[in-house]
């Protein structure tokens, strides 16, 4: 039977133009308000030239350099900033998008295959504009049968606990969300969560294939957790802290990986389960049973997982930069800022504005430590990323026999590594004896 196609009608295509600028407009509004609100009555204001400054005098100043770059700086001390910006929930989303713009190139050019047509000059980077409207054009679809409060809420929490996992992820000295004692404990607090989504998610659809692919989600996780905790003890008894940022500083002349190169393979391989990459995605193994546990997800709720997704293979890319690689350890090479800016100020067409109180921004070092970090990151994103244009799937019997029986062996042979490091007197918490 012949399947006729609906005839174009320009009003439709005009109303669903609307409805999307609408709803664009109106979460730009419910975000952009609130935040502007905060930043005006929140912060606590710089006094410049003796003159305490209020949030309507701010506004008038805008335009004036030497007086908002102090207004900045105030911000940027803030939690607000910290949390909505650098290094939360913003920074961390940028290189969420970047990761997936450089997937899609990369595979394209293992694979040698035709990805869609270009959206742009620069090699398609428009594409992602184009899929975050696309994904907010779709209809969510919600099952009839399904549980709807935890069916709705499963997203929401998944994005929620991948922006708890990113705020304990230190980026440079002192620039870190939830700088807590106890932050490795937090890390694995945090990843406990993402097996409990992810069933509730699969359960509430009441559907065989979502139900399938979170059950198989859930023995993956669990399996490969107990050897990603193992792995890491080693590093924990040669600092002998639980704190992140304390163990990143601890790296300031060595990276772990030289005296563990055992625990960060382990790690690897376990970061590679938890984000469900190949060779270890068979929770979402679409060949087989269609896209696992995301199967009934559509528009922003599949949106709202895949940005969860992406912000939790940056968090675990950046746990594995501060465990093994030094974290924001490395040689100066940011300029210092030139004194002269900061002495006479700087010539702007007519106007001679100087010298600048607010400057600068951001110390040498924690641009330089912000810089190792970022490329840290990168390198071992594409390291997590490479397996999936070169491996392909394992079963599910090899999955957990690796998990329970090879990781685990290999994490208590790690141990002994750090026991024997420890105890010889070569290392300890205090660096090389």
């Amino acid at each position: 039977m012949s399947v006729i196609a609906p005839n174009f009608k320009l009003s439709e295509f005009i109303k669903s133009l609307l409805d999307n600028v609408f709803w664009i407009i109106f979460i730009v509004v419910l975000i952009g308000l609130p935040a502007i609100m905060m930043v005006l009555f929140v912060i606590e204001m710089p006094v410049i030239d003796g003159e305490l400054l209020t949030p309507f005098l701010a506004l008038t100043w805008i335009a004036d350099p030497s007086r908002i770059l102090p207004i900045v700086k105030a911000f940027m001390a803030t939690d607000i900033f910290r949390v909505m910006a650098f290094p939360g929930f913003g920074f961390a989303a940028l290189i969420a998008a970047g990761t997936i713009f450089i997937e899609r190139k990369m595979l394209a050019k293992l694979q040698l295959r035709v990805g869609p047509f270009y959206c742009g000059k620069l090699e398609g980077i428009l594409q992602l504009m184009g899929d975050g409207l696309k994904l907010i054009s779709k209809e969510i679809i919600i099952p009839a049968k399904a549980d709807k409060p935890i069916f709705w809420a499963a997203p929401v929490l998944f994005v929620a606990t991948a922006a708890a996992f990113v705020a304990f992820i230190p980026v440079a000295p002192g620039w870190v969300v939830a700088d807590v004692e106890m932050g490795l404990l937090g890390v694995f607090a945090v990843i406990g969560f993402f097996p409990i989504i992810t069933i509730l998610s699969a359960w509430s659809a009441n559907s065989k294939f979502p139900f399938i692919g979170g059950i198989r989600a859930l023995f993956q996780m669990v399996s490969f957790e107990i050897p990603l905790i193992l792995s890491l003890l080693g590093v924990v008894m040669l600092t002998g802290s639980l704190n992140l940022s304390e163990i990143a500083a601890s790296q300031s002349s060595f990276p772990w990986i030289v005296f563990l190169p055992v625990g960060a393979i382990v790690f690897f391989i376990t970061m590679l389960a938890e984000l469900e990459r190949i060779p270890f995605d068979l929770p979402e193994a679409e060949s087989e049973i269609v896209a696992g546990w995301l199967t009934e997800l559509s528009g922003m709720m599949y949106g709202l997982v895949q940005l969860g997704t992406y912000l939790k293979l940056y968090a675990f890319a950046g746990l594995f930069v501060v465990l093994f690689l030094g974290g924001w350890n490395g040689p100066m090479i940011v300029p210092p800022f030139p004194a002269e800016l900061l002495e006479k100020g700087i010539e702007m067409g007519p106007i001679v504005a100087g010298p600048f109180p607010g400057l600068p921004l951001f110390t040498q070092e924690m641009l330089n430590g912000t810089l190792w970090f970022v490329l840290k990151t990168v390198g071992v994103i594409f390291f997590i990323l490479l397996p999936r244009g070169v491996f392909p799937r394992i079963r599910v019997d090899m999955l957990l026999n690796l998990g329970w029986t090879k990781l685990i062996g290999l994490a208590f042979i790690n141990i002994f590594i750090a026991l024997g490091l420890l105890y010889a007197g070569v290392l300890g918490p205090g660096g090389l004896q």
